[in-house]
């Protein structure tokens, strides 16, 4: 099954098992397919329920916040207009709280969903009607989405309550630092033997090896387990199956979907609830068209928010002037009065990444990437980095992704040392997954999230806040769930 038609496939009845501390049960009628007698015990049952995980991890319509929340508070993203920008301005300026929304509405909640659907699917296995290769794969699947949440959830808040089959209601207090960290790497660990071949998956969306090892790579980066980085980077590398695409450009285009270089993306179509709408609030005012992008052609039934998702001059200015990548940033458009606008300056150029020209009213079809093998290139370049400083082999990798780029090849007489390898390599993340939600979690390992907003003039960027505080909704629900220091 095609996994963009997944979501639709998704039922209600997978949704009325046990949940987080911080939901109440949803009084659903069980499709007439299923009954309560039978919906953890079939294969098409327990599927629905696996399902219903990967849809609380891939939903389309966390997409804006897969981007914004990871850039508004660094040094490449900005914000103005409309009545988004209220909550875009907390993270611009670091004023955020225990009560700001989108804490709990788009980081909190779905990955403690994915994790309730996960937990549910490995406990009922063993009991569903299906061949042992099926209990095997489900359960895979189910811990690889599991351990990801996890990983989300600790990138952005730390140390989190530790919701299993056998502690998934009630208060419980967080995890360990240790304790959160081995879970998800056994959770992936373990799964990898079970899951398919890249490429050998049931449908693109579902996960395989090469989909655990990148999310473990990462996973392992921004804890800065840097051995053990290197060789899960290179495990996906040693596929031999994902590859750069030839064009940076046709990378994000909708007809070049599931290329040799998307790993893992959130899976997006022109209609509602299952679009992309990130187009629509980068979209300058009275946008009409661009000399720049003579093959995107914006019509009067797409929508252009009164919002505006823009990039900060002093990072679109660090890239070389012949660098593909700018091909997607537009710094100059034509509006609906025939008049040339400039916005190469004030915080002004906008990423058209996500343009697709089927788009209706906020929906576009083009996929946001979430894993793709630049970033894998990347993964084992800093991590081989932080063990030995430069090497050839690290180099390389860096050069690969700069070749693409059209920008000149560096040398280790260029990255002599240590350091000025890390610098280049946060450069160069910044310059190839612009809009892509990379930026926060690479300052934060990077140790320079609150440094470089200090030097923005953000007064209230201060130390605790290189971690999100835990929503308040969950402290209210969840007696034992103490707050991060600070807030």
């Amino acid at each position: 099954m095609n996994m963009k038609r997944i979501f639709t496939y998704i039922l209600l009845s997978g949704m009325v098992f046990s949940i987080t501390s911080c939901e109440k049960s949803l009084e659903v009628s069980p499709n007439s397919e299923f009954s309560p007698d039978n919906v953890l015990t079939s294969d098409a049952g327990i599927k629905s329920l696996l399902f219903s995980a990967y849809a609380q991890a891939q939903t389309q319509t966390n997409s804006r916040w897969v981007i914004n929340g990871a850039e508004m508070s660094t040094d490449v993203g900005y914000d103005t207009g409309g009545a988004e920008n209220g909550g875009l301005l907390t993270l611009i300026n670091y004023t955020w709280d225990p009560t700001t929304g989108t804490f709990f509405d788009d980081l909190w909640a779905p990955n403690y969903r994915a994790i309730r659907d996960a937990n549910n699917v490995i406990q009922n296995i063993a009991a569903v009607n299906t061949t042992d290769a099926n209990k095997k794969l489900y359960t895979a699947e189910a811990r690889v989405l599991r351990g990801q949440a996890y990983a989300i959830l600790y990138n952005n808040f730390g140390t989190v309550p530790l919701r299993t089959p056998e502690t998934q209601t009630g208060a419980l207090a967080k995890a360990t630092n240790q304790q959160l960290l081995d879970f998800i790497e056994a959770d992936i660990t373990a799964s990898i033997p079970d899951l398919p071949n890249p490429g050998a998956e049931v449908a693109f969306g579902r996960y395989n090896k090469g989909v655990a090892y990148a999310i473990l790579a990462k996973f392992y980066l921004n804890t800065k387990q840097w051995q053990k980085a290197a060789d899960a980077a290179k495990a996906v590398i040693d596929y031999n199956y994902y590859a750069l695409f030839p064009s940076f450009e046709g990378l994000f285009r909708v007809e070049n979907e599931r290329n040799k270089e998307i790993i893992l993306a959130l899976q997006c179509r022109p209609e509602d609830p299952f679009g992309n709408w990130y187009q629509a609030g980068a979209l300058p005012a009275a946008y009409k068209s661009s000399p720049q992008f003579p093959n995107y052609v914006y019509t009067a039934s797409m929508s252009n928010f009164a919002t505006m998702y823009r990039l900060r001059t002093a990072f679109t200015s660090t890239f070389a002037p012949t660098d593909k990548r700018l091909s997607l940033i537009c710094t100059s458009y034509v509006n609906t009065s025939n008049a040339t606008v400039d916005l190469s300056t004030g915080d002004n150029a906008r990423s058209f990444k996500y343009w697709d020209n089927a788009t209706v009213g906020n929906n576009s079809g083009t996929d946001v990437p979430v894993l793709r093998y630049a970033d894998i290139l990347l993964t084992r370049a800093e991590a081989l980095n932080e063990l030995t400083g430069p090497t050839l082999e690290s180099l390389g990798l860096l050069n690969q992704v700069r070749t693409r780029a059209g920008i000149v090849s560096l040398t280790l007489t260029d990255l002599a040392s240590k350091d000025l390898f890390r610098d280049a390599i946060l450069r160069e993340r910044g310059w190839e997954f612009v809009s892509e939600g990379k930026r926060r979690e690479d300052l934060v390992r990077q140790g320079k999230l609150i440094s470089n907003a200090v030097a923005r003039g953000i007064t209230n960027a201060k130390d605790h806040r290189v971690l999100f505080p835990i929503p308040q909704s969950e402290l209210d629900a969840n007696k034992l769930c103490t707050q991060n220091p600070g807030y």
